[in-house]
């Protein structure tokens, strides 16, 4: 049995299995990846746009390291340095408020929903409109806000109080908005709905039509957020101002950490005793996201994400225009879509074979969330490995043979690396 077996055999026994994994992972260095096995991978996923700074950032190793041989816990019943001087630079960046912290971006939407209800509750309005294919989280309440039937097959009955909008319909958002509604939430870009980006007309008539019905409008940056799309937030790319934004994922850059931020108008809706959490904002999240923040501003990660996601999806369009199972290329900044016209597993898992990590969403596209410090020279590489994957993807959809099944790519010994 190989060490990756070992590791396999003892997860199916003692994990529940809410995920169906692939590879064991045991380290990480930049945009690399190695499995138990010694074998190499190009990780074009980042832990789902987790590790923007790539795998063990020396600085941000260095960060945790020194944080927590100092102090790691409190609790909010006392102040820490960490998490305010974390809040001013997110609030310095951002909408200029205040900010709640967490530890995913589940509990970050969470906090938006709760925002938001207190917020209307004198008024008797506590509806929030969220977008059919958005993803929000796996609590019953984003469950509920978010826009795919298949997260919520299985745990009726739901939580009241969510509408569904058309994605880059203003017209479809506008006929959900009733005497009961509070609040949108929205993605810059959907990622788990297919790296879909927003129309500029979509969101500057969302800004418009929420601030005319007196409507809070809400940006879930948990994905598309801390520099992914080449700005610090999505919606920056849309010159519109929210009242408020979730954040989780790269904020830690593989700690776990989320927060939101609130404009003035919000930041003291929440009084003590309305919401709180243990973990949130420990000092050794805190330390951890306030690492990311200086890599991503010392190192002009925002730049590289803008121009590495160009050369990228240059690179993927020609590699479109070779084979006709490729409909599109999409995305922003280094978040980046294969659409393809064919249900896309499989290319995902052959894609895994060539040694490029990405991952199947949405049914149909394939997804790359490299870190924002991929080198030209990393993506180009990805961009071959692409091109040999759909090479060998078109043979096998041409000449189908009986073993023709992703299983058989599982444990294939690959240069090590």
């Amino acid at each position: 049995m190989s060490k990756s077996e070992e590791i396999i055999s003892l997860h199916v026994k003692y994990v529940m299995p809410t995920y169906a994994p692939g590879l064991a992972l045991v380290k990480g260095r930049g945009a690399k990846v190695w499995d138990a096995d010694g074998n190499a991978y190009l990780d074009f996923l980042a832990g789902i746009a987790v590790t923007n700074v790539g795998h063990c950032h020396p600085r941000l190793v260095r960060a945790i390291k020194r944080q927590a041989g100092r102090l790691m816990h409190v609790s909010n019943l006392f102040y820490n340095e960490m998490q305010p001087r974390l809040a001013q630079a997110l609030s310095k960046r951002s909408l200029n408020g205040k900010c709640f912290f967490c530890n995913s971006g589940a509990e970050a939407n969470e906090a938006l929903i709760k925002l938001a209800r207190l917020w209307g509750h004198d008024e008797g309005r506590y509806e929030i409109i969220t977008m059919r294919n958005s993803f929000h989280g796996r609590t019953l309440a984003t469950l509920t806000a978010t826009g795919q039937a298949k997260v919520k097959k299985g745990f009726d009955p739901l939580p009241e109080g969510f509408a569904l909008a058309d994605y880059n319909d203003l017209e479809s958002v506008r006929s959900a908005v009733t005497d009961k509604t509070v609040a949108v939430l929205v993605e810059a870009v959907q990622g788990e709905g297919g790296v879909r980006p927003a129309r500029p007309d979509f969101i500057k008539g969302l800004a418009a039509l929420c601030k005319r019905k007196n409507l809070l409008l809400f940006f879930d940056e948990v994905q598309c957020g801390m520099g992914r799309t080449g700005n610090w937030f999505g919606f920056q790319r849309y010159d519109v101002e929210p009242d408020a934004i979730s954040l989780a994922k790269g904020l830690g850059g593989g700690f776990p950490i989320g927060a939101i931020v609130a404009s003035p108008k919000l930041a003291d809706v929440f009084q003590p005793g309305t919401h709180a959490t243990t973990f949130g904002g420990t000092p050794l999240a805190s330390a951890a996201g306030l690492a990311v923040l200086e890599i991503i501003e010392d190192e002009g990660l925002l730049k590289n994400a803008t121009k590495m996601g160009d050369v990228f999806m240059e690179g993927l369009k020609k590699v479109a225009a070779k084979y006709s199972f490729i409909r599109e290329v999409r995305g922003a900044g280094l978040m980046v879509g294969l659409v393809l016209n064919e249900p896309a597993k499989e290319l995902e898992t052959i894609l895994q074979k060539h040694a490029l990590i990405a991952l199947a969403t949405a049914d149909t596209v394939i997804r790359f969330l490299p870190p924002l410090n991929v080198t030209t020279a990393e993506v180009r590489r990805a961009v071959r490995m692409v091109d040999k994957a759909c090479a060998e993807w078109q043979t096998r959809l041409n000449n189908p043979g009986p073993d023709d099944q992703p299983a058989r790519f599982k444990h294939l010994k690959l240069n090590k690396d």
